[in-house]
């Protein structure tokens, strides 16, 4: 290898080491499971719950024939779930709460921003054959849904709906 072939070698595999040190840095991808705290931030379908003020645990199902099970669920405002979400299929799902209309955008938007990355408090990928939990406190009466936005699984109907019950 002569000089000229060795440096622009030596150039790729630095620019790759430095590509794949920032996406690991951007730490928001499908399948990543995150350690850290998240933000507290009040949504319409409520805010960040924490594991001491849990009220009760509920667990869903994913499957690849792309349902939940349940997929209808019922809480009290001001609830704190603990959901566990159970992937028994074969290909990655994910758990995303939220309004309808901001799931139908959502999903509209990974259909046409192949590899869009994306985490927040409210939502979860599940692995296949693994768990994954979330926990939400409803603090806001209404009826919200959960998704998985994977392209073609919301799609396919993988959705389900919480009924939040004033006290």
């Amino acid at each position: 290898m002569n000089a000229s072939s060795y440096s622009v070698a030596l150039l790729l595999g630095l620019g790759l080491l430095l590509a794949a040190d920032a996406a690991l840095a951007a730490g928001e991808h499908h399948g990543a499971h995150h350690a850290a705290a998240p933000a507290k931030q009040q949504k319409a379908w409520g805010i960040v719950g924490e594991a001491a003020q849990v009220s009760r645990t509920i667990e869903i199902s994913m499957s690849d024939q792309m349902r939940f099970s349940p997929d209808q669920l019922e809480v009290k405002q001001g609830e704190t779930i603990r959901f566990i979400h159970r992937n028994e299929g074969q290909v990655m799902h994910e758990f995303v709460l939220g309004t309808l209309a901001e799931l139908q955008e959502h999903a509209a938007m990974m259909v046409t921003s192949a590899g869009m990355q994306h985490e927040s408090a409210d939502m979860t990928h599940v692995a296949p054959g693994q768990r994954e939990e979330v926990i939400w406190t409803f603090n806001r009466v209404g009826e919200f849904d959960f998704a998985c936005l994977i392209p073609g699984h919301y799609q396919a109907g993988m959705v389900g709906k919480v009924r939040v019950l004033a006290n």
